[in-house]
């Protein structure tokens, strides 16, 4: 009988995107589940890996080509300012709510205990060092020890 009852007990969050909206995705979804108790660890990889790079972090941009959900045709979205310009409301509605900004949010996932790791081969790819990172990123870690990090019963793994 599965004495686990189908309770969770660990996120495993795979970030690969590094557009504003997708960053604070797995961020929301990572602080909630530590504020339920529930174990979080972040996987940064790809492009997800600028959500957590010292010199790339606070200059993270909202989609606006290919996003349906902007309400905008394509190419409006590509047009030079546009994509500015939607960050920068995008910024402005988070700040009425007082959502912290990429940096500060980092701070209080690593303050709750949420787990930090970076894709050892979009490092490489990307010519990255550990140093170029958030002092919060514990390691950088290949897929197979994320994989290993999320064995257990109760363990439930999301892609963003």
């Amino acid at each position: 009988m599965n004495e686990n009852k189908g309770e969770i007990k660990k996120m495993m969050i795979i970030l690969s995107k590094g557009t504003l909206e997708n960053v604070y995705a797995a961020f929301v979804l990572a602080n909630g589940a530590r504020m339920e108790g529930i174990e979080a660890e972040l996987f940064f990889t790809f492009f997800g890996l600028e959500s957590i790079h010292k010199k790339k972090l606070t200059h993270l941009h909202v989609a606006t080509v290919g996003n349906p959900a902007m309400h905008i045709p394509t190419m409006l979205g590509g047009l030079p300012g546009v994509e500015a310009l939607a960050t920068t409301m995008m910024k402005k509605e988070m700040e009425k709510i007082d959502m912290p900004d990429v940096a500060e949010f980092l701070d209080i996932l690593s303050a709750s205990g949420v787990r930090m790791w970076a894709c050892k081969l979009a490092m490489d790819m990307f010519h990255y060092k550990k140093e170029d990172l958030y002092e919060g990123v514990e390691e950088v870690i290949t897929v197979g020890d994320f994989y290993k990090q999320s064995a257990g019963e109760g363990t439930h793994m999301l892609f963003i």
